[in-house]
């Protein structure tokens, strides 16, 4: 049973990337999924989440707009589709699932604590 995180790449600032967080051995039926970054010399932040139970997502209110959290119908992999990106987005992606947290506007992913997380996936954004 693993996560694993795919789609980091370098990119120009402006442009746009599609990360994965695939699950192996598992489905994430009855999970939330979290995207999360840790630039260099700064602590890990959460980004957005997916409730596969309901279909429910949640921003960060700096991503809103810019960013897009999805999941596949056979809930085997979730999406993060990246678009005007900057040279701040530079980061380690990682993606993680916990079976009992349900995000949302009230709680975002401050409380989050995953069964799993993926190895992570470096972004390079370039001016």
């Amino acid at each position: 049973v693993q996560l694993q995180a795919s789609g980091g790449g370098s990119v120009q600032a402006g442009g746009s990337l599609s990360l994965s967080c695939a699950a192996a051995g598992f489905t994430f039926d009855e999970y939330t999924v979290g995207w999360f970054r840790q630039a260099p010399g700064k602590e890990r932040e959460g980004l957005a989440c997916f409730n596969n139970n309901d279909d429910t997502t949640y921003y960060v209110d700096s991503l809103k707009g810019r960013f897009t959290i999805s999941s596949d119908s056979a809930k085997t992999t979730v999406y993060l589709q990246m678009n005007s990106l900057n040279p701040e987005d530079t980061a380690i992606y990682y993606c993680a699932a916990d079976s009992a947290y349900y995000c949302g506007n009230y709680n975002g992913l401050q409380a989050f604590e995953p069964d799993y997380w993926g190895q992570g996936t470096l972004v390079t954004v370039s001016s």
